[in-house]
């Protein structure tokens, strides 16, 4: 019986240490900035392999990260701090210009192309348990935006006085 007991306590708690989430990012990248410029977004898309948040956001380069929201209400952009992100099981979480995304503010230096800034995201899962997501996140030059399905227009097309088109 002893045994049996013992069995059963190590099959628990192997199945909790099986149950460990994690969270895939992809395509994360940092908006770049001009020489006064003491803010910038950072944006990525985060899957959780199970039900979890995102609950805040640290980085060396800056003295202030916070997870943000912008939306529109009454033909005006609002953007607001929100104490966390909720992150559905095996879905797709976006943070996007235009949408929820991380704002890294009091900036220490300007942010160029190429640069690359160290991130790190902490999570809690569906215990309140809190666990940490180191990132390299490279810096994309102002003006050229890695949004998914971006539309640029065609430099290479001469354009005759009168024509555009929109």
């Amino acid at each position: 019986m002893k045994k049996l007991l013992i069995a059963s306590l190590l099959t628990i708690t192997a199945s909790a240490w099986a149950q460990t989430v994690t969270v895939k990012v992809d395509g994360a990248w940092v908006r770049g900035t001009v020489a006064t410029q003491k803010a910038t977004g950072a944006f990525m898309r985060l899957t959780a392999s199970a039900q979890s948040r995102l609950v805040s956001v640290s980085s060396p380069v800056a003295g202030v990260a916070e997870i943000h929201e912008m939306s529109m209400e009454n033909d005006v952009m609002k953007m607001r701090q929100v104490d966390g992100l909720d992150l559905k099981a095996n879905r797709a979480t976006d943070l996007k210009p235009g949408g929820f995304h991380i704002m890294l503010m009091d900036l220490k230096a300007p942010l160029k192309g190429g640069d690359m800034v160290p991130m790190t995201l902490t999570f809690e899962d569906a215990d309140k348990k809190t666990f940490t997501r180191d990132l390299t996140v490279p810096v994309t030059a102002l003006g050229k935006g890695k949004m998914p399905n971006a539309q640029k227009p065609d430099m290479t097309k001469e354009m005759k006085p009168g024509e555009h088109s929109h």
